[in-house]
């Protein structure tokens, strides 16, 4: 059973977002994510540990984001992954960015480190 919580994991998220938001995800996510963790975006692209870092240098900030429907499923010792559905704005989109959000975390050197980060997108 893991030994990760929601709330744990919810503080992750919610401090992943707010570095969008400052326009510092590149910090934050190449501290965060495994050597080997693999983004994949809604546009289907898997990206690289590095390759997320290098691609948030400069990038605009989100104007907002919320978070809601968030479920914790266990996947053994020191693993889990966090569902949720997540909403963000920006000035520069048309339209808010819907999706559903998946973060699978292993717990190295005891913190949470994030392994795979899936995206899809949420359609009307």
């Amino acid at each position: 059973m893991s030994d990760f919580t929601l709330d744990e994991l919810l503080a992750v998220e919610h401090a992943g977002w707010q570095s969008l938001c400052d326009s510092k995800g590149s910090t934050f996510y190449s501290q965060l994510m495994t050597l080997e963790a693999v983004f994949i975006l809604v546009n289907g692209a898997a990206m690289s540990r590095d390759d997320v870092a290098g691609s948030l240098d400069g990038a605009p900030g989100w104007d907002s984001y919320e978070i809601t429907e968030a479920r914790l499923i266990p996947a053994g010792e020191d693993c889990a992954a966090l569902v949720y559905r997540a909403a963000s704005s920006r000035a520069d989109l048309a339209e808010p960015f819907v999706a559903l959000m998946s973060s699978v975390y292993r717990r190295i050197d005891g913190r949470p480190r994030l392994a795979l980060c899936q995206q899809i997108t949420i359609t009307h």
